[in-house]
């Protein structure tokens, strides 16, 4: 609903309960009841005339309110952007370790499941040099597949662990100097932080308090 802008009405006449209703020729008394009705109609409109008056100053006071805490929400933005700002470094460094402990955990299960599969593979080419020592002499075609297989799948095995252990001591290696990295940014900017989260946490606040104040006004 479009708001009506009362602030320019002028105020209400009050009526003159002292007209003779009765006429210049007429010998009838006035009815009493219709000077109660003028004594009514004159309350009201001194009520209106009051309540149009708080109105306009209910107003004004938001209009006030709604420049200052414009202007105090400005403020509190640019001091927060500033040691945002100071302190991005900071949590820059911190992204890029937490990215960094994820790529080694990564490596780290690769080289995990590497060995498990290199410990599979000789198993099965101890299985296979087992079985073709229990046929002596005899040539047993399915037990040289085995073995066969198995002992690729021990090279194969082998070269994954190597490669996945390369890959976690590089990794690993990431990580420490990035953690490093944010241990000593920590210290250097040790006082943006703390002002970025604090004011971050403050800014919010006001900002809150700021709106439900606002709210208020509107009611």
């Amino acid at each position: 609903m479009e708001e009506v802008d009362l602030s320019d009405d002028k105020p209400l006449p009050r009526v003159d309960t002292d007209i003779d209703l009765g006429g210049p020729d007429s010998e009838e008394a006035p009815d009493p009841r219709i000077q109660v009705e003028l004594e009514k109609l004159n309350t009201s409109t001194d009520t209106i005339n009051k309540l149009e008056v708080d109105l306009d100053e209910a107003r004004m006071l938001f209009r006030q309110l709604l420049s200052d805490s414009t202007q105090r929400i400005d403020a509190l933005a640019k001091r927060l952007g500033k040691c945002v700002e100071q302190s991005r470094p900071y949590y820059d460094a911190r992204i890029r370790a937490k990215q960094a402990l994820a790529e080694t955990q990564k490596a780290a299960v690769r080289y995990e499941r590497a060995m498990s599969q290199h410990a599979a593979a000789r198993e099965m080419v101890f299985l296979a040099e087992e079985g073709l020592m229990q046929k002596g002499c005899t040539f047993d075609h399915t037990w040289q597949e085995m073995l066969n297989h198995a002992t690729s799948k021990v090279n194969n095995a082998e070269q994954e662990k190597i490669e996945s252990a390369a890959e976690h001591r590089c990794t690993s290696a990431l990580y420490h100097e990035a953690e490093t990295r944010v241990k000593s940014l920590q210290k250097e900017l040790k006082r943006a932080i703390a002002k970025s989260s604090l004011n971050a946490r403050r800014s919010l606040l006001q900002m809150n308090n700021l709106a439900r104040m606002h709210q208020l006004q509107l009611l």
